[in-house]
């Protein structure tokens, strides 16, 4: 199962939010070249210009369809199809920005240091990645990927480890003049009740569960993920669901 740009766009105000706050943090007050890693349908990289309108901007995904949304979003952006672990900048970047992104690739330890390798002095490496393994939505999306007759097949899915802040500021201080890290998290007014919370985990967290699954079996995990839901995010008074989001922040300049 692909990714779908069309499901990741439904919640595009919400999921956009971050990186605004996230680029608002970059110290540079001129970029020359840079690069989008993960760019999704182009929500990121449109923020990234609206902040550098003279730069010289690469958006870089995996997904033909992202990158589809990505090129029909922002046409003269030149669009590039690659995998971010294997990815090199074709010369030094002054901004590297990853923007829910780098939690789908392994290896942090060797994986940052390398994105730091590729700014020129003075240059910035800006990442957001969502911190919420330990929320509802993850903890039940776990327990019945344990449970049924799925259980097997999903066991040996193992997604890549997430960090801590201070996983991230020993491995870059030494290697950087300044590392700015912060975690924020974001209450997300969705109109839907629990189904708009399963809706937008079938843009990302459910993603790679629902790819192992059969089409009748993708229709009972998510009905039981949606009984989950609906139990763990009740309606607000305005008959919202409020969907609790911590985000983790980082801001590295070499």
């Amino acid at each position: 199962m692909t990714w779908s740009a069309s499901q990741y766009s439904l919640f595009e105000d919400e999921r956009t939010r971050p990186v605004r706050d996230l680029l608002a943090s970059v110290p540079l007050k001129t970029v020359t070249h840079a690069t989008d890693l993960g760019c999704g349908p182009g929500n990121s990289t449109e923020v990234l210009l609206r902040r550098y309108p003279d730069a010289s901007v690469t958006a870089l995904d995996s997904d033909e369809d992202m990158l589809g949304q990505a090129h029909q979003r922002l046409p003269h952006v030149r669009c590039q199809a690659g995998d971010i672990a294997g990815w090199s900048a074709e010369e030094p970047q002054a901004l590297i920005l990853a923007n829910a992104s780098l939690q789908w690739v392994p290896d942090h330890r060797n994986l940052y240091p390398h994105l730091l390798q590729q700014l020129a002095d003075g240059g910035c490496l800006a990442v957001q990645t969502p911190d919420n393994l330990d929320e509802p939505a993850h903890r039940r999306l776990r327990e019945i990927a344990g449970q049924g007759p799925w259980a097997d097949r999903l066991a040996s899915l193992k997604l890549p480890p997430r960090h801590d802040a201070a996983f991230y500021y020993d491995l870059l201080g030494p290697l950087c003049a300044r590392v700015d890290i912060w975690r924020t998290t974001y209450h997300h007014p969705l109109s839907g009740g629990a189904e708009a919370v399963v809706e937008w985990f079938k843009g990302s967290a459910l993603r790679p569960y629902l790819a192992r699954l059969e089409e009748q079996e993708r229709a009972s995990f998510l009905q039981l993920y949606l009984q989950a839901m609906r139990r763990d995010y009740p309606p607000a008074s305005d008959g919202k669901v409020l969907l609790p989001f911590p985000r983790l922040f980082l801001v590295a300049t070499r």
